[in-house]
């Protein structure tokens, strides 16, 4: 089967609904959605049970508990997520997402927050239709840190 592809370069920002997504291309939407909102409740079910998430340094965390310790801290800011989907590659249920996102704003001490990076994506549709993240590589390629 040959990959399908979709580019839609759009800016996604908070909507009124969060509505899980049943098209890959969709998964950005929901994202911003859901994040905004602040309730990890609301993110985690973007999220395949045996998720795997890529930190910066590159080391993986797994599973919803390790992504929930992962992610709170961010939700717990109070800062807005943008992102920009750049990519968007399918395979039957599986698919590649490549976007650039930032979380900016300023903290709660005052001082002004700037986190950013070009995600790679792995995406797998479940049989209820909906697609979730597999692999959270939110930096994408770059370089990573020694672990």
């Amino acid at each position: 089967m040959t990959p399908q592809f979709a580019d839609t370069n759009r800016k996604i920002l908070m909507s009124e609904s969060c509505s899980l997504p049943t098209k890959p291309e969709d998964i950005v939407t929901a994202l911003v959605e859901r994040f905004n909102s602040g309730k990890i409740s609301e993110l985690m079910p973007l999220y395949e049970e045996e998720v795997v998430l890529v930190k910066p340094d590159g080391r993986t965390v797994t599973g919803h508990a390790g992504i929930v310790d992962d992610l709170e801290p961010f939700l717990t800011l109070g800062l807005s997520l943008t992102a920009k989907t750049r990519h968007v590659f399918v395979a039957g249920d599986t698919a590649e997402i490549i976007l650039d996102w930032s979380i900016d704003g300023t903290g709660p001490d005052g001082e002004k927050m700037h986190f950013h990076g070009s995600a790679s994506d792995v995406l797998r549709r479940g049989a209820d239709g909906v697609w979730r993240y597999l692999i959270d590589n939110n930096q994408g390629t770059a370089v990573r840190r020694p672990a």
